[in-house]
């Protein structure tokens, strides 16, 4: 059962967050603690979960592109993006506190995020591009669209139904935790509950062999790149409506590179294939929390990428293979004799002599 247990990818991931939970408790006694007021749920364990939703969503998304092999830089961009159109549609709006206005500036968001999620797919499967050089394009020219948007500038929005979706709560649960939760649920149940899981894995392991078993490379490919590029606009979404205003310099910066991180400490292979949602959550926990401890902590935040750094290496350790023998073996190495007991066992060694092979049979 212990070894069971150790041999688990997602072991490592849980106690790596739990040790920087009890960090935390040792260093605010009530960090843990939940309270109820008017009916809603608030506490640092909450806001962990609703600043971490966003990461959520893009690591996610960005877990079934690496499964199908690739990987897309440009989530951070779409962040940008979709959060602007947004913010400049109810902000140039007659009715800005209209719900019929939020629904359509949301809708044209995700509807460009979606085509932007086409363009990555299109340049990988159809013109055979590289993933990292295709969305490294949008990876940079993204943010320049974005600050096109908002003419470089921070646009603010009052907006009470465009508040819900970011500060929000249902059933006295952040909305933003609920949406991160209920697509999770919907992709593990369209990857672990249908074919398309294992269709997916057989395009990351081997392309050409699933392309000549009649597996649909390509449209596997559009469909990860388009529901990675979904999910970064839904955070953008978030973001802005959390802050009540599209910041296209900072909305979703080192986004990417965060999914990245939570996709790995999860144990989703970069080589392809084998990937895991649950895995993908907990890493995302595991980077908010970190970010929540070093703020706790009263550590300056421009040391955060380091310790995120620290930490990914440190998980990514215990689970390589190739590590965790390393660690075992140098473990049940029995101690070399030393001293009488050393001498004793070479004599009491038995030499053999090889029988001479030139001797000629009478």
């Amino acid at each position: 059962m212990t070894k069971k247990l150790a041999a688990s990818p997602l072991i490592w991931p849980m106690l790596a967050l739990v040790a920087l939970l009890l960090v935390n408790v040792i260093v605010t006694p009530s960090f843990l603690s939940i309270r109820v007021q008017d009916g809603h749920l608030f506490g640092s364990v909450v806001d962990i979960l609703r600043n971490g939703a966003p990461t959520m969503l893009v690591a996610l998304g960005m877990t079934l592109v690496i499964a199908s092999r690739g990987i897309d830089l440009s989530v951070g961009a779409v962040v940008a993006v979709s959060g602007a159109l947004a913010c400049a549609h109810v902000a140039a709006s007659d009715d800005p506190g209209g719900v019929g206005t939020v629904v359509t500036a949301m809708g044209i968001a995700l509807g460009v995020a979606v085509g932007l999620g086409l363009w990555n797919g299109m340049l990988v499967s159809v013109f055979g591009v590289q993933p990292i050089i295709a969305t490294l394009v949008l990876m940079t020219a993204g943010r320049g669209i974005a600050l096109l948007i908002t003419d470089g500038q921070i646009i603010t929005v009052t907006s009470a139904p465009f508040k819900i979706l970011g500060t929000g709560f249902v059933f006295g649960l952040p909305v933003a935790i609920l949406v991160s939760l209920s697509v999770f649920a919907l992709v593990g149940l369209l990857t672990r509950r249908t074919a398309l899981g294992m269709l997916l894995e057989s395009v990351g392991i081997n392309p050409e062999a699933s392309r000549l078993a009649g597996v649909r490379y390509r449209t596997i490919v559009f469909a990860v790149y388009v529901f990675c590029a979904l999910c970064a606009g839904i955070a953008g979404l978030m973001i802005a409506s959390n802050i009540s205003a599209a910041d296209a310099n900072n909305a979703g910066l080192w986004i990417e590179m965060d999914a990245i991180l939570a996709v790995v400490i999860g144990g989703t292979s970069l080589l392809g294939g084998r990937f895991s949602l649950t895995g993908t959550i907990l890493g995302a926990l595991i980077i908010q929390t970190l970010t929540t401890t070093v703020y706790t902590a009263g550590i300056t935040p421009e040391t955060t990428l380091v310790f995120k750094a620290l930490v990914v290496i440190a998980v990514c350790l215990l689970q390589a293979p190739k590590f965790r023998a390393l660690v075992s073996r140098r473990r049940k190495r029995p101690p070399a004799p030393t001293g009488r007991a050393a001498t004793d066992e070479v004599a009491g060694q038995q030499v053999s002599v090889p029988a001479p092979t030139s001797m000629v049979a009478k």
